[in-house]
């Protein structure tokens, strides 16, 4: 797949994003128009704005736009939005024209606006409305699926002559479009659309099943056996000098640490929203809790967000 195609020439003046001085003064909120052909990913796209905190809209008609602007800009902190245009809301000449006109006015509202144009061949696009068994939107006005393609293009053309980026999504699976228009619609550098949560627990109580990786570190020296410790917790601090000091405890992370920092990015270019570590230790009550509260730190430390639970804490040992 050759790099995104440059449209900084043919791009309409009023879609341009203002010079520097104008977008720190004013700081603008972002809005991303998704536009595209029918099976080209859309609402693949969509969702991954979506994960990264935009408010998304789908097949929003071409008048409403203006409105929508109006009611969010009133928001205190307006959310970054993104909007889909499809041939559902461009279905003839008429809503073609009205939607480009809708585009143009975006700057008046004060947004920062970047219009993203989906494409793929038809090949690939027919095969993907056979897979997914939804109908073509034009195929409602008896044409044939071909004969809707064509017509789509035709009313699209305007729409993509004005585009900041054209993608072609031909060659991509669903995780590399999410990967890619993320890259495109990232607010900043700290915005993470992988949600990660930590999680101890004890086996005796049956393995999380919403777990993504499972780590079991019953090998270590347990403090259930000593009479002082036994009633407390891995979140008490006698607790956690045991177990911490304890050179299995040193061993198992230096190896799992750089293991999690290594994976967790690779896990986020794939597309994956959700992932759940979780730490098990016989009861849930000592050992798991110290190693997930350590496992936290470090990710935090490391510029992740991640939650943590104690699922088995407060059950009996």
């Amino acid at each position: 797949m050759s790099d995104i195609p440059s449209q900084t020439d043919r791009v309409d003046p009023s879609l341009k994003t203002p010079n520097t001085d104008e977008a720190i003064d004013k700081s603008p909120p972002s809005l991303m128009v998704i536009s595209g052909l029918s099976g080209s990913g859309i609402s693949t796209a969509l969702q991954a704005l979506e994960d990264q905190g935009y408010f998304c809209v789908d097949n929003l008609p071409p008048p409403l736009i203006s409105k929508l602007l109006e009611l969010v800009s009133h928001q205190a902190m307006p959310s970054p939005l993104a909007i889909g245009l499809d041939a559902r809301s461009v279905h003839d000449i008429e809503s073609s024209s009205s939607a480009i006109q809708a585009i143009k006015s975006i700057k008046s509202h004060g947004w920062i606006a970047q219009l993203i144009f989906l494409e793929a061949s038809e090949e690939v696009r027919v095969k993907r409305f056979s897979t997914s068994r939804r109908a073509h939107p034009l195929t409602r006005g008896g044409l044939s699926l071909t004969e809707a393609m064509q017509h789509e293009r035709t009313l699209l053309q305007p729409i993509r002559d004005i585009a900041h980026q054209l993608l072609d999504t031909t060659e991509w699976n669903v995780h590399e479009c999410k990967r890619r228009v993320r890259e495109l619609g990232a607010i900043s550098e700290t915005v993470q659309s992988l949600v990660i949560q930590v999680m101890s627990f004890g086996f005796r109580h049956g393995v999380p099943r919403e777990a993504d990786i499972v780590w079991d570190v019953r090998f270590l020296p347990n403090p259930h056996f000593n009479p002082t410790l036994r009633p407390l917790s891995g979140l008490d601090e006698p607790v956690r000098d045991v177990v911490l000091t304890h050179q299995s405890t040193q061993n198992l992370l230096q190896g799992l640490l750089p293991l999690l920092s290594e994976c967790l990015p690779a896990y986020e270019r794939e597309g994956k929203s959700y992932l759940t570590v979780a730490i098990g230790c016989t009861g849930g009550h000592h050992r798991s809790v110290v190693i997930s509260e350590a496992i936290t730190q470090h990710l935090r430390t490391s510029g992740w967000s991640p939650q943590i639970r104690h699922r088995d804490l407060e059950k009996a040992y």
